[in-house]
């Protein structure tokens, strides 16, 4: 009944206020009108006497009522209708959509999300612990609550449940162009968390202050805490502060230090984010500084306890939940998480069917894990695998590393983080080229060259042997990965043009075109393994753009459809004849030879199968990534601390090719062989001795008769 008295006594304030408003408003107005009442007037008095003197006859109105009265009464009786009749009522069925706060003591028992593979295999169970323990405020450690408090809502004990400085400053930054972001108190994160949806708009937000101030009518600020720290998710299957403490570090409460206290205060704003078995095993530690340092500032902790906390080594506990493909199955919570909110997806008991393979996933893993013990004594330590349908954006495999459990580096999900790509790159290059006119027989020339620009040091590009190799067509500088022409034909297309196209084929981690030099060519700019196989893919649609998309369908625990992976969305980026000619050059064998020679891992006998290589700077990465129509498969070994290989691992030879030549094989046993389909704005024609592929238009633009063989040249010889 109290609660219905206040709701009551806010909304009749808030009534009067806006009267108030309206009031002075409308005597505003009155005041207006007056004024245009006596102009209208002395102007009116002019036109009558000029009348009088025309001996004009003045037509007879019946009742008649100047326009000033009847917008005078139209406007009182707007303002009336607005302040007593629809805005009360409009703010009356608003809040009876309103969950009752009262339900915030009331534990909810959380059910099981499951995600399965594409054949219904279950992969994982993402829950809610069912034994946590419901603690006291009086059991939690003063220093996890004044932690929480330091990095939450540092105003807790002071404000009425939502902080006036704090939303204005999130509506600064949503009205700047920016998602609308931070704001909340305490009480609105456990409103969020426990009452609303994770929609991010302002009618929510509107809900959630308004169940703040009601909150705090219901409950005492102590009990309120309370709520949070046993209710708010902290990642995983860890709700509430003591399931967390024993989930993390198998302790007890009170038992926890400074520096364990500090990093569960900072996992409630994003736990998928700040989790050590998450995709950013390392984000929490910033988390953690961040927290000591708020604490420090508000007299909670002493600069001694801070710098010692920030020195203290936190061991965590290995996570206990069976899995299968650890780490897609990461990356699709991560998505989920990210679309449906944090407790809907680890309460709500969803069930989640994936694109994943389970026996492709597990052939993957135990090929690339084999290979690369194999390969040890090249100081190699870690593979990556992604298999994809390029058709359709499904996620076939996913392997992040070789070993999830292992407790340094293994969560690090190698395929969805940015790498140094290497010559794996030049396929946007010499798209690039197509499109501004060049052919696979354009001749260019492999020779030693120097860039001065303004500013940068001079940049004179060498090739993966150390040798220049003379003029070269297209063809055969793409075939064999020879540097040099790459940078030449990057100077002729464009940076801009190159990476705009990049961005249109799928890569998502390039910036403004003035950040980047010629060596964005031969790999120096980051991008991830899931947007190049978004690339590649392009090609393997001949020119459209799918986006991977690892859900096939998400059900609520009734069986009610939230999202189903039915119309592909497709996307032209590129001429379907640019994107034959480029699958046609890299499924040349004989175009590569120079530098691969006629048997490496690269050929897949009986298929038509393209594929390219990448090695970056003092070997630190090492690409594979090759495609047919249906199936394409992105291999990358290196190390986690992003250490050098060995100077004798060979690009094509050993590394990443042997693990995906194997694992292609492996896909393509009893399929039929699917070659390309040439379009129609392609032609043939003879030319340098072979059978040669043009857009139709450019055929004549290139010089057909044969080139002189040129020598290797040793590079020192040429500068």
């Amino acid at each position: 009944m109290q609660v219905l008295i206040d709701v009551l006594v806010f909304i009749i304030r808030l009534i009067i206020n806006i009267g108030d408003i309206a009031v002075r408003t409308f005597a505003l107005f009155l005041k207006l009108l007056t004024f245009l009442k006596k102009r209208l007037k002395i102007i009116f008095l002019k036109k009558k006497r000029k009348r009088r003197r025309q001996k004009v006859v003045k037509p007879i109105k019946i009742f008649p009522l100047p326009i000033t009265y009847k917008l005078k009464y139209f406007t009182a009786g707007l303002l009336f209708s607005l302040i007593f009749i629809f805005i009360p009522l409009l703010f009356i069925i608003f809040i009876d959509e309103l969950p009752n706060p009262k339900t915030l003591s009331v534990q909810q028992a959380p059910l099981t999300t499951k995600i399965y593979d594409r054949n219904g295999v279950l992969l994982y169970q993402i829950y809610a612990s069912q034994n946590r323990t419901l603690v006291p405020l009086s059991s939690i450690p003063k220093q996890l609550q004044n932690a929480t408090i330091a990095i939450e809502d540092k105003n807790f004990y002071n404000n009425s449940g939502f902080d006036v400085s704090a939303i204005a400053r999130a509506i600064i930054a949503n009205l700047s162009g920016q998602p609308l972001q931070g704001g909340s108190t305490i009480t609105q994160q456990l409103i969020k968390s426990t009452l609303l949806s994770p929609e991010v708009t302002i009618r929510r937000k509107i809900k959630e202050i308004i169940l703040a101030l009601w909150a705090q009518r219901i409950y005492t600020k102590g009990q309120i805490l309370e709520m949070y720290l046993n209710q708010v998710p902290y990642g995983g299957t860890a709700w509430g502060i003591d399931s967390a403490a024993n989930i993390y570090f198998g302790k007890n409460l009170k038992d926890l230090t400074l520096g364990e206290n500090a990093f569960l205060a900072g996992l409630p704003r994003a736990p998928s984010i700040y989790s050590p078995y998450g995709e950013t095993p390392n984000a929490w530690k910033k988390r953690q500084l961040e927290v000591l340092r708020r604490m420090e500032e508000l007299n909670y902790i002493t600069s001694q306890e801070r710098r010692t906390a920030e020195k203290e080594k936190l061991t965590f506990q290995t996570p206990t939940n069976s899995i299968k493909a650890p780490h897609f199955v990461m990356h699709v919570k991560d998505l989920l998480v990210k679309k449906y909110g944090l407790s809907l997806v680890e309460k709500k008991g969803l069930k989640v069917t994936t694109s994943l393979d389970l026996s492709l996933q597990n052939m993957a893993s135990e090929i690339v894990k084999e290979e690369v013990l194999k390969n040890l004594y090249l100081n190699l330590t870690n593979g990556a695998v992604l298999v994809t349908n390029p058709g359709n954006g499904d996620i076939l495999a996913m392997v992040g590393s070789i070993d999830y459990t292992d407790p340094k580096f293994g969560s690090f999900n190698v395929t969805t983080s940015a790498r140094q790509p290497g010559s794996s790159i030049k396929i946007v290059t010499y798209s690039a080229a197509l499109a501004s006119g060049f052919t696979a027989a354009t001749t260019i020339d492999d020779s030693p060259i120097t860039y001065n620009i303004p500013g940068s040091k001079p940049y004179s590009p060498v090739n993966y042997d150390a040798k220049f190799h003379g003029i070269l067509t297209l063809r055969n500088a793409f075939g064999n990965s020879i540097n040099v022409p790459a940078v030449k034909v990057l100077a002729k297309v464009g940076i801009p043009n190159f990476v705009d196209l990049g961005k249109k084929m799928g890569i998502t981690t390039w910036n403004n075109p003035d950040e980047y030099g010629l060596s964005i060519t031969l790999g120096a700019a980051e991008v991830k393994m899931t947007d190049l196989a978004t690339v590649y893919g392009v090609f393997a649609n001949n020119g459209e753009r799918v986006d991977l998309n690892p859900i096939i369908k998400v059900e609520d625990s009734l069986g009610n459809v939230l999202e189903e992976k039915k119309d592909i969305q497709r996307k032209s980026v590129l001429d379907p004849g640019i994107a034959f000619i480029i699958s046609d050059i890299l499924s040349d064998n004989p175009s590569r030879a120079m530098a691969f020679g006629f048997n490496s891992p690269l050929v897949i006998p009986n298929y038509t199968v393209s594929v390219k290589t990448g090695t970056s700077d003092n070997k630190r990465d090492n690409w594979t990534i090759g495609y047919t129509k249906n199936y394409l498969t992105a291999v990358w070994v290196g190390n986690n601390d992003n250490s050098p290989m060995s100077p004798h691992l060979a690009s094509g030879i050993s590394g990443a090719a042997p693990i995906w030549n194997k694992i292609m094989s492996n896909l393509l046993i009893d399929k039929e062989d699917q070659k390309p389909t040439k379009p129609s704005n392609v032609i043939e024609k003879l030319c340098l001795g072979r059978i040669e592929y043009f857009l139709i238009g450019t055929e004549n633009s290139a010089i057909c008769i044969s080139i002189p063989s040129a020598s290797p040249t040793d590079r020192r010889r040429n500068i």
